[in-house]
């Protein structure tokens, strides 16, 4: 290594990295009047909120919580003595250091207030009082001062709120250019006319007493915003606390650093009339180390004061799913079209509420990630948050009950009568000029006259030369090029990647393969491209983007492109283009042979102002002209070096930036350089490959046809991409950055693709510039001998001249020669070929050596046995589907004869193998929920939530319909013969407090049982861990990249995800940073395949270790990487029966490798001297790196890996405390005790609140011990509740128990339900209609796999999501309705939102379609619709709405049964085509698989006349 920065002295985490995610709330007076109450059920309603907040190591620390109120003129009066009248003056609320002394920053505050033309004309001590806070609040709280400002000449209204923000602005920057004293302790909480923040790091109890104020009954307002933190960084930070000046924020933006990027790419151009020449003031307008709330905070601030309305500002930032919607009107079209040339949207799971303090605007991200119920009461107030009934009301007084929808926007101004609908808003905004302007302005492709095309042109042998010299192998054409061609899809691989980083590698890597994949998991979710398509986009446009803060024709002056993949004839249409004022020059991106790669970018980067500075609009980077005598400049690097430095010297807003390119022909090519700034990209070289191929008869399609699938394996490639980081369309993909760079140079970094993550060192452009040369070199000058014109590649599968492989025919000889025949000597032949990589460098910790000079040895007798150290290993959760039923119960049979655990994946478990050596001990909860029973869950030794999965973090799965036989299908409570869809996310885990609310779920289903998370590594997986702590999992496992034995794309199993090593040694440096450690197991899994893999996961912080492809090695795998085609050879992962009958393997190799393992483990801690496994975990400063001759390897530097966190504890010495003692749920099971012990009927009355989470599950978990699947008899427990039903209210609910709530619930209402009835009912009090207002939250009866469902009202986004069983009636849902659905039957009496349907394969949904427009809202990718004709549909129909009826008293539900025959010709069958073939082909072998009708209520709850 030869960094600079040597030694241990910084750690892998960014220190400025930071996610969070909240509960908010807001209350209104919709009338206008100032009222304490106002403030008082805020600060209810904020303390309501309290389990969607989090602490640290400490208890009476929180991750702070605060209020946002209007500015309390009267009390203000009272207390400073001379104030003038409201609209007079300012009052600044700020943070100064209490343990140094803050005069300078006074004076500067002072200074600078005198130098904007105002007067500081008080200063008030903030009464606090913090006897309740915890020893870090403490530690950290600042001095809390309030000064008050009076301008020196007269100022309106808007005049003095535009000037306060410069003159917050204008402190801000000279505190930070000056450096006073306390400077890094200063923080302006607001600075404004209209409005206060009151914040501070605190749990949400803790705000009312903390601040004295806000009980003071002259404090008055007519609104408050609350929020309280839930952070993954839990050092003291009393400033990331919220509200912020305007907003509160619940969610994340995952297109920050994008966004980032193109903000100070824009500020040069700024301009707005509200500022004049104060405008240069605001610059910066936002800081990259700053949180994502507050730089969207400072963003929305500059659009509303420069005069936007709050509004038209919201809606540009974050525009709802317009691209696809043909139900929008075109007129709101053209609005967020030309807004488009403006701005790219803030993509993320994000409910934004902002407020001036007047006003109250607040906007949902377009897919409806994040949740917000609301109600308006007859008095005219607005309560608004993340759950109903976080504040109690009484329902006489209820007038409405909602939910914000996805994409919606909320707008409240009581000045103006109350709340505008969005029509109403966007009535407002909509203009005829916006779409007269696009088509006057805007440029499409389709209007422009065809160029002359002057991309190459290659023959014969020619190709072969330009392929190498670009660096292509035979990988690339066979692989890749040649199935996209063939399929128009992104190839699928299997079984992980087991090939060296390409700084380790030996052989010649492009740039692209340095920079690796960023995804989401926890803190955001990825999303369904697929399945969700309407709320994707690849379209945008490209140009000169003007001013921010004005609009002009000229805005829209830009090209109009409908995917960032060009054909050749569209490269040179652009390149001809000349209208509007758009033209285009292109930039030769080679350089001569025996130049420099450094000079000819700097030569590029000088041609591109250049350009700019001459008008162009569009400039094209092309190295067309490579050849022998030209080098090309590889495309990434001209791409982002011109991309940087272009927003360096504030020019790129002025073009857009093309790439023509031979080098791009993967879909990891492309994503990086649409992700580094390209706009388009043309691959001449893979379209001239391709038409090679269809030349040579290989690709079964003529040229065009070839040409048009490979674009679109492209396209949704790169759709792909951007879902697994949750991102929905291009434009806000587009210079996003969502990348690590691996065993790259942080200078070079720097330099050329700044602000991307790099934390390993590596080569500079010199060594990049010698590859480059030697392809040069390959392609135009080497004697190419043999029969093959391309290197072989060998990435994806073992060649013999190919990249090496850890597993190969050598390895894999000589480990199952060890394991079959418990060979210990022929394990350790396998061990060190593995282990010595001083020859071959194969991975991370092949760099780092032990220290065994600082520790004396010990004989290994006194070493821990072989038999307790097996009880840490684990095997990986492969699901029983993907392997064979005879490979994974070996598994679960060889890992329970060491005491170790194996993991059943998603794919559920037999129950037959429940209390036998074939059971698994670890049960997986993954997102298709998959067998997720309550006698599954309490059945665990562990549960696991699967977050991510190694070789393809953020995205789904699929496992066919031929693969689905009976077992399978029983055991996922599917339908033989019926393909299952996997979603990307959890659909209840978006944030760090839905992981919290799933964990306390599972928590409760079995209480015995320890919860586990699965990450897989990548940058910033540590606060992600420190999250899961806080949210009080048992144990978090980091899963390297290099694992994964499903099938995958070949383009996430080589390029997304980082080794185990570097996210081992975040997550255990940040918790032990933290002080979390204590309470979490950590483990690692990932490409571990030896004992010394083990020691050095141990020294890194892991307690426990897991196998994946190994223990299948030792099971006969050949590692042939066909897992995904059923064709496995020797039936380990194929359900095809005559392959399974050749499947080798036995329990006891599982079991010899393991002890093998163990025993290789224990010979090194003997040489370190360490006698238990617990003594060595985390003893990173026994960890060096060696010093290698590798040309490229010798520049890494792992110091920031082998850092070492300060903190006692380095492993986990306590167990997490859930409170379940003191949960409701204790009454039902002490209720409940004769029904589970005697099988006696029980009825248990409760009143339940918000607070009260995941009600019936614990009751479930015991019925689920005592008596198995069958549970209980019908409504031999029935449990009558008032309130508010609590997020997962009934969640698990199983056999025998009966539910009804009278009251509002909130989102996972009925999750996994399991065979219990659950009742949910307008209240009785109620005045408002049951079927227009929303009843429960999102996600109900997710995962659910039998049982029955009734509610009298409607339902959020994605109900019935995943459903497998459960009949269920409801009177209207959101989006996304019976989502993936597998079986069960839903009954609808309402509207549908959009997306009915997507990704359903099993069971019945039938739809009352009274307006007649259901069809517009149904996805018919994978079912249709149908009248409703048959007798069974129509008793289907009636019977189910007889029992809603009588449940609930449902007057919709009345009402089409007392005209049955009249509504019954309105219902639509929505049939998955897939289930109706399977049925299709039972009934003509004379049997019906559908499921029946329910049976009748035993008891009438709400007798009806005429029930039969």
């Amino acid at each position: 290594m030869d960094s600079t920065d040597t030694g241990k002295n910084r750690q892998l985490l960014d220190e400025t990295a930071q996610k969070a995610n909240c509960g908010v709330g807001i209350t209104l007076d919709l009338s206008g009047e100032h009222d304490h109450d106002i403030i008082e059920d805020g600060l209810d309603l904020l303390e309501n909120l309290d389990h969607r907040g989090a602490r640290g190591a400490e208890p009476d620390t929180g991750d702070g919580a605060g209020i946002l109120i209007q500015k309390p003129h009267a009390f203000f009066a009272d207390e400073v003595d001379g104030l003038g009248e409201f609209d007079e003056y300012g009052v600044g609320m700020v943070f100064l250091p209490n343990d140094e002394p803050s005069a300078q920053l006074r004076s500067l505050i002072e200074t600078a207030a005198d130098g904007e033309g105002f007067d500081v004309v008080a200063w008030r001590s903030v009464p606090t009082d913090n006897s309740s806070l915890g020893e870090t609040a403490v530690e950290t709280e600042p001095d809390i001062e309030q000064f008050f400002v009076e301008p020196q000449d007269d100022r309106s209204p808007e005049e003095l709120d535009s000037d306060l923000y410069v003159l917050r602005r204008v402190i801000e920057n000279r505190v930070a250019e000056r450096d006073p004293p306390g400077s890094d302790r200063f923080y302006v909480c607001s600075l404004d006319r209209r409005k206060i923040v009151y914040k501070g790091l605190l749990t949400n109890a803790q705000v009312r007493q903390y601040y004295p104020d806000l009980s003071d009954e002259r404090v008055v307002s007519r609104l408050a915003f609350v929020h309280s933190r839930f952070s993954t960084n839990t050092l003291g930070a009393w400033e990331l606390a919220h509200p912020y000046r305007n907003i509160i924020h619940n969610g994340e933006i995952n297109t920050l650093r994008g966004n980032l990027n193109w903000m100070q790419a824009r500020e040069p151009d700024l301009d707005s009339p509200a500022f004049g020449s104060d405008i240069e003031k605001l610059k910066p307008i936002t800081d990259e180390d700053q949180s994502d709330t507050a730089v969207v905070d400072n963003v929305l601030e500059l659009l509303v004061e420069s005069g936007r309305s709050m509004p038209h500002a919201l809606r540009m930032l974050v525009p709802e799913a317009w691209e696809q919607n043909a139900q929008l009107d075109q007129d709101r079209k053209d609005w967020y079209r030309y807004h488009s040339t403006i701005n790219e949207p803030w993509d993320g799971p994000a409910l934004i509420a902002y407020t001036d303090g007047f006003k109250v605007g607040a906007v949902l991200d377009r897919n409806g990630l994040r949740p917000c119920r609301y109600a308006v009461t007859e008095d005219d107030r607005l309560v608004m948050a993340s759950e109903a009934g976080a504040l109690e009301l009484q329902e006489e007084n209820v007038a409405h009950r909602d939910r914000l929808q996805p994409g919606q926007l909320f707008y409240a101004d009581p000045e103006e009568g109350g709340i505008v609908s969005d029509d109403e808003m966007f009535d407002s905004l909509t203009d005829e000029k916006y779409g007269e302007w696009l088509e006057e302005q805007e440029v499409r492709l389709d209007d422009l006259d065809d160029g002359v095309e002057r991309t190459p042109t290659y023959v014969d042998d020619e190709i072969a030369a330009y392929q190498r010299a670009f660096g292509y192998t035979l990988d690339h054409v066979e692989h890749l090029v040649e199935p996209m061609a063939e399929d128009g899809k992104d190839p699928v691989g299997a079984m992980g990647n087991d090939t060296p980083l390409s700084v380790l590698s030996s052989r010649n890597k492009t740039l692209f393969t340095y920079f690796k994949q960023l995804f989401a998991q926890v803190s955001n979710p990825p999303i369904d491209y697929i399945r969700e398509e309407t709320v994707t986009s690849l379209e945008q446009h490209v140009g000169h983007q003007r001013n921010l803060l004005g609009e002009s024709p000229e805005h829209c002056r830009q090209l109009h492109l409908e995917s960032p993949i060009l054909t050749r004839q569209q490269q040179a249409t652009i390149e001809d283009i000349d209208r509007n004022g758009v033209t285009a020059e292109t930039i030769d991106i080679t350089y001569e042979k025996g130049g420099d790669l450094q000079t000819a970018v700097e030569a590029v980067r000088e041609q591109a102002v250049e350009a700019i500075e001459n008008g162009a609009e569009l400039l094209v980077l092309s190295d067309r002209n490579t050849g022998p005598d030209r080098v090309p400049i590889p495309s990434l690097l001209a791409t982002g070096g011109v991309h940087h430095h272009l927003v360096r010297e504030g020019l790129r807003t002025r073009t857009g930036l093309l790439v023509e390119s031979g080098q791009p022909c993967a879909v990891h090519h492309f994503a990086t350089l649409v992700g580094y700034g390209a706009d388009a990209v043309t691959p001449y070289l893979a379209y001239e490959t391709i038409e090679n191929l269809v030349h040579e008869g290989i690709v079964d399609h003529d040229a065009e046809a070839a040409l048009a699938q490979y674009r679109h394996a492209v396209e949704d490639g790169i759709q792909k991409v951007m879902a697994k980081m949750g991102i929905s369309t291009l434009e806000s993909y587009k210079g996003a950055q969502i990348f690590e760079a691996v065993g790259l140079d942080s200078g070079f970094v720097e330099e050329y693709f700044r602000g991307t993550e790099n934390r390993t060192e590596g080569i500079g452009i010199d060594e990049l510039e010698a590859d480059l040369l030697e392809r040069h070199e390959y392609g135009f000058e080497a004697d190419i001998s043999g029969s093959l014109h391309l290197d072989q590649g060998g990435e994806l599968n073992w060649r013999r001249d190919g990249e090496f492989h850890q597993w190969n025919p050598t390895t894999i000889g000589k480990l199952q020669n060890a394991a079959q025949n418990d060979d210990y000597e022929a394990y350790r032949e396998f061990a060190s070929v593995i282990n010595d990589q001083q020859e071959r460098l194969q991975t991370l910790r092949g760099l780092l050596a032990f220290d065994t000079e600082s520790r004396e040895s010990i004989p290994i007798e006194e070493v821990q046995p072989v038999e307790e150290i097996t009880q840490r290993f684990f095997t990986g959760s492969m699901s029983f589907g993907s392997l064979s039923k005879e490979a994974h119960e070996t598994l679960a049979a060889g890992m329970n004869r060491v005491g170790g655990f194996a993991g059943t994946g998603e794919g559920g478990e037999p129950t037959e193998r429940f209390g036998t050596e074939r059971e698994c001990a670890n049960k997986q909860v993954a997102s298709g929920r998959f067998g997720v029973t309550s006698n599954y869950l309490a059945n665990a030794e562990m549960l696991e939530i699967k977050m991510a999965q190694g070789s393809k973090p953020g995205e789904g799965g699929h496992l066919p319909g031929e693969k689905v036989n009976e077992i399978i299908a029983d055991t996922r409570s599917t339908t033989p013969g019926v393909p299952l869809i996997s979603p990307p996310p959890h659909h209840d885990i978006y944030s760090i407090e839905d992981l919290a609310q799933l964990i306390h779920d599972l928590k409760c289903s079995n209480p015995d049982a320890g919860v586990h998370v699965k990450l897989v590594s990548e940058a910033g997986i540590g606060i992600i861990a420190a999250g899961v702590s806080k949210a009080k999992a048992d144990s978090v496992l980091i899963s390297g990249a290099a694992g994964g034995t499903g099938a995958s794309p070949k383009t996430s199993i080589k390029n997304a995800g980082l080794p185990w090593e570097l996210g081992l040694a975040e997550a255990q440096q940040v918790l032990v940073e933290n002080g979390l450690r204590s309470r979490i197991k950590v483990r690692v899994d990932g490409g571990m395949k030896t004992g010394r893999d083990v020691v050095v996961g141990a020294l890194l912080g892991a307690e426990e270790y897991g196998f994946g492809t190994a223990p299948l090695i030792t099971c006969g795998c050949l590692m042939l990487r066909q897992c995904h085609n059923n064709t496995c050879s020797v039936g380990v992962a194929t359900q095809d029966e005559e392959l399974r009958d050749r499947f080798p393997g036995d329990p006891e190799y599982v079991a010899t490798y393991m002890r093998h393992m163990a025993q290789e483990v224990r010979e090194y801690m003997a040489e370190l001297g360490f006698r238990s496994i617990d003594e060595m975990i985390g003893r990173v400063d026994l960890l060096e790196q060696k010093e290698v001759d590798h040309p490229k390897a010798k520049h890494v530097d792992l110091s920031a890996l082998l850092w070492e966190p300060e903190g006692d504890d380095t492993r986990k010495t306590t167990e997490q405390n859930h409170h379940l003692e003191e949960k409701l749920d204790q009454q039902l099971l002490d209720a409940a005790r004769p029904a589970i012990e005697d099988g006696d009927s029980v009825h248990v009355d409760l009143a339940a609140g918000n607070e009260d989470r995941t009600l019936g599950a614990m009751l479930s978990s015991e019925v689920s011990k005592a008596h198995g699947e069958d549970g209980l008899p019908e409504d031999t427990v029935s449990i009558d509740v008032e309130g508010t039903g609590g997020q997962s209210f009934g969640a698990f609910l199983t056999n025998g128990i009966t539910m009804e709530l009278e009251g509002n619930a909130n989102d996972y209402c009925g999750k996994g339900l399991s065979g219990g009835k659950l009742i949910v009912e307008t209240p009785e009090a109620a005045d408002y209609e049951a079927g227009e207002n929303i009843l429960i939250g999102n996600v109900a009866l997710y995962g659910g796999t039998d049982g029955e469902a009734y509610f009298n009202g409607r339902a959020g986004e994605r109900f019935g999501v995943r459903n497998s069983g459960v009949k269920t009636v409801v009177e209207g849902v959101g989006d996304h309705g019976c989502e993936y659905m597998t079986g069960g039957v839903a009954v609808i009496l309402g509207d549908t939102g959009k997306n009915f349907g997507a990704g359903m394969s099993g069971g019945e949904a039938y739809v009352l379609d009274e307006s007649g427009d259901f069809a517009e809202n149904v996805n018919r990718d994978m079912v249709s619709m149908e009248s409703v004709e048959s007798d069974r549909d129509r008793q289907m129909i009636k019977r189910m709405i007889q029992n809603h009826v009588r449940y609930t008293g449902s007057e919709k539900g009345q009402e089409i049964l007392d005209h049955f025959e009249e509504y019954v010709d309105q219902f639509v069958k929505v049939m998955p085509d897939a289930y109706a073939e399977v049925v299709r082909q039972h009934l003509e072998d004379g049997e019906d698989i559908r499921v029946s009708p329910p049976a009748a209520p035993t008891t009438a709850a709400n007798p009806t006349e005429g029930d039969d």
